[in-house]
């Protein structure tokens, strides 16, 4: 059963799981707040401990509110594009022949048909960005298959609104978001871990954090580091951030 506790204009969903620890979350890009406690937290005790975390919860709030956004791209000459974080300047070419992109140094170069609109050269530039992703990822799950002795049986590379990727752990199957070709590419292995490691433990458990810190011990200052970065138009970051307690005295 779900619950909300209000602390004035701070709502706060309350699940309750077969857990050890108290979980409180603040997630992109509004600053939701939910909160996971073990199966017979009391509700007053659930509150109290929210109570504790209110400067925490206000912080990360604001931070969600300040981070740096992109301007919606418009595709159009010299305009900046980030690839695996570096500032790249476009490009266009209008030419009669199928639309596709090159790289040369710092400079990314769009070639599309005349009249071609920027739904268009939007969507030509997204086709190039799965292909870059699909061109690297296959030996870094690879790598990471072996390391933790899992199998993907497959993966999707899609636009995602909420997160940076999702597992379907019961079908082997990672989703990635096409927003991290922009990122730098420890960042993206960093979430594939991630994504792998739930193959393992489904949930954001205290288990799922040991195996992810074994094998990927900056994975703190990874989330981080992706967290700072500036967002898509569109997009946001992969987990809220997160703060844990042990339960003890928190059972009736």
């Amino acid at each position: 059963m779900k619950e909300t506790i209000h602390l004035g204009e701070i709502s706060i969903l309350v699940t309750r799981k077969a857990i050890k620890n108290v979980h409180l979350s603040v997630h992109p890009p509004g600053g939701r707040v939910t909160l996971v406690a073990p199966t017979g937290t009391r509700l007053e005790v659930v509150r109290a401990y929210a109570i504790s975390k209110l400067a925490w919860i206000r912080d990360q709030q604001s931070k969600l509110r300040n981070q740096a956004r992109e301007s919606p791209r418009t595709f159009v000459e010299r305009e900046s594009h980030y690839l695996w974080g570096r500032r790249h300047l476009l490009t266009i070419v209008y030419r009669e022949t199928k639309p596709f992109v090159s790289l040369d140094h710092r400079r990314i170069t769009l070639t599309v048909r005349p009249g071609s609109d920027a739904q268009k050269r939007a969507e030509v530039m997204h086709e190039w960005h799965k292909a870059l992703l699909h061109a690297v990822l296959p030996p870094l799950i690879e790598t990471w298959e072996r390391k933790l002795k899992v199998k993907v049986a497959a993966y999707f590379l899609q636009r995602m609104k909420t997160k940076w990727g999702s597992c379907n752990h019961k079908a082997g199957h990672i989703r990635l978001n096409t927003e991290l070709v922009k990122k730098p590419k420890d960042l993206l292995e960093y979430v594939i871990v991630h994504e792998m490691v739930h193959l393992i433990e489904p949930t954001h458990s205290d288990r799922f954090l040991t195996i992810l810190g074994e094998h990927y011990p900056t994975w703190r200052e990874a989330r981080a580091e992706l967290n700072e970065l500036p967002l898509a138009a569109e997009a946001w970051k992969e987990a809220g951030n997160r703060q844990s307690a042990g339960a003890s005295g928190s059972r009736q």
